[in-house]
């Protein structure tokens, strides 16, 4: 029968810290980066221009389709041979992770949109207000308050997923973990504390989820499932 033994393991929890933050410094930038990259991608998916809607849509399904993993392994070490320019793990874990992530934020924006009523265009219109300033003034602003559970759904699966980036040697938690594993000899214990750790980060996440959804009920805003 194993005896647990966690000294080793927290006796070296400046490394797991560490790969902590690093996750974090990529989960951060790729939401920063794929939020709005994703709001183009919804609004181009939506254009009246067929060709520039079939493009962005294009864009969205590939990278919802395609596994994570080999976007990263294709962005790290494949398009450095395309455009001759070196890729570091950080930069090509951030490039990977914010356009996945931004294809499926573009769907919950769209989704969103969609859900509010078409009778606010209509108004809007009917105001002297053309359709960038009503989407910008007003359709906009209720449909993010709409979304912001799907939002937070997508972010902690944008979080879960950030583990891949240590098959690329960034040293995120994964890799800390993988390596004070090695060293320790003690992988149940590192894993354990792991997986604590990672518990306890989206578990933050989620109840701020819970408490902006709170809100928005009492305000009695809707929130789009």
């Amino acid at each position: 029968m194993h005896e647990w033994d966690f000294a080793a393991t927290l006796a070296d929890m400046d490394l797991l810290l560490l790969g902590l933050w690093n996750t974090i410094q990529v989960f951060v930038l790729a939401l920063a980066f794929g939020v709005p990259l994703g709001l183009g991608l919804a609004l181009g998916r939506m254009s009246r221009t067929p060709v520039l809607s079939q493009l962005c849509s294009f864009v969205i399904e590939f990278f919802r389709t395609t596994p994570p993993l080999v976007q990263l392994f294709w962005f790290f070490f494949a398009l450095p041979i395309l455009i001759s320019v070196q890729m570091t793990p950080f930069v090509a874990s951030v490039l990977t992770f914010s356009i996945q992530s931004s294809a499926f934020f573009a769907e919950i924006f769209r989704g969103g949109i969609n859900s509010i009523d078409k009778g606010q265009w209509e108004a809007a219109k009917a105001i002297g207000m053309t359709r960038k300033a009503s989407l910008r003034r007003i359709i906009l602003p209720q449909a993010v308050k709409r979304m912001i559970p799907a939002f937070a759904e997508r972010s902690i699966e944008l979080l879960k997923t950030t583990t891949l980036i240590s098959t690329v040697s960034y040293a995120d938690l994964m890799f800390q973990a993988n390596e004070l594993a090695s060293k320790t000899f003690r992988p149940l214990e590192v894993y354990t504390v792991v997986a604590v750790m990672y518990f306890f980060l989206i578990l933050v996440f989620s109840q701020i989820t819970i408490l902006l959804e709170y809100r928005l009920a009492k305000s009695g805003e809707g929130t789009m499932r």
